[in-house]
């Protein structure tokens, strides 16, 4: 009697296995193709792939540690205000 113990110790796991073993076989036959899926998507694929040889490119190319333009308050400046950190703030209009 030691085996059926067993395995009803791992009914639970069985059962997961059982169930997503026939979701499995009744889900293959009516699911596309990956060539399907392939055909739909590639200019989603294509586009990703230029767009991350781009980056790639321009990162090994681009100078590092330069600035081109020579004005990094402004770009500080710019994040501050984005960042809502004003060096003077505004006040607001009051009526007197």
């Amino acid at each position: 009697m030691e085996i059926p113990e067993k395995l009803l110790e791992y009914k639970f796991h069985i059962i997961f296995a059982l169930t997503l073993s026939l979701t499995t076989v009744f889900i293959v036959p009516v699911a596309p193709s990956f060539v399907t899926i392939l055909a739909y998507f590639w200019p989603l694929f294509l586009s990703t792939a230029l767009f991350l040889f781009a980056v790639i490119f321009f990162g090994r190319t681009s100078v590092k540690g330069t600035d081109v333009h020579g004005d990094d308050k402004a770009v500080e400046g710019l994040l501050d205000y984005v960042a809502g950190q004003l060096e003077h703030p505004v006040e607001s209009f009051k009526s007197e």
